[in-house]
């Protein structure tokens, strides 16, 4: 038996197996997540970079955005990045037609912020909490955070614009 925690890794599209991978090397136990059922074994769950449009829509369609939004309303730890930071945005300034976000976070999102694929580039980002050197942050598409609530903190910045956030 073993006390280490269950983390799924939502798998509707985007960077999955890299997730899973960092996970089991952190010594969690690391799952798939598809349907409301394998959510319910886990006990967080990250939200991977990848398309958010299509992240949103799959969501719908395999019945999880329901679920998933209820567990993060009742504190289940969820960690995104990249597309998963703008399905845990509580609003996107500007959402494809029929984007949702699972919300959860006090922040408002600009989505591919940064520029388009081929403007994509690497930078060391500082993160409030973080020892060591600087994070080697990706920026694909990448989205920036426009505006945080009174519930959520800063926690990294690039270029003068909000990169990180935690909230609870």
């Amino acid at each position: 038996m073993t006390d280490a925690p269950v983390i799924g890794v939502l798998a509707l599209q985007g960077d999955v197996r890299e997730h899973l991978i960092a996970l089991a090397a952190a010594d969690a136990v690391a799952r798939p997540v598809r349907r409301p059922e394998e959510l319910a074994e886990v006990d967080g769950l990250v939200l991977p970079g990848g398309e958010s449009t299509t992240i949103s829509k799959l969501a719908v369609l395999f019945g999880v955005m329901e679920p998933l939004r209820a567990r993060v309303r009742d504190g289940m730890p969820v960690y995104g990045t990249c597309a998963g930071m703008i399905m845990l945005a509580d609003k996107i300034l500007d959402p494809r037609s029929g984007q949702e976000t699972v919300g959860g976070i006090d922040m408002i999102v600009r989505r591919n912020a940064f520029g388009r694929q081929n403007e994509s580039f690497e930078a060391a980002v500082d993160v409030r909490g973080v020892d060591g050197d600087p994070v080697e942050g990706v920026f694909i598409r990448a989205p920036w955070v426009e505006s945080v609530g009174a519930g959520a903190e800063v926690l990294a910045e690039h270029d003068g614009h909000i990169v990180a956030v935690r909230q609870g």
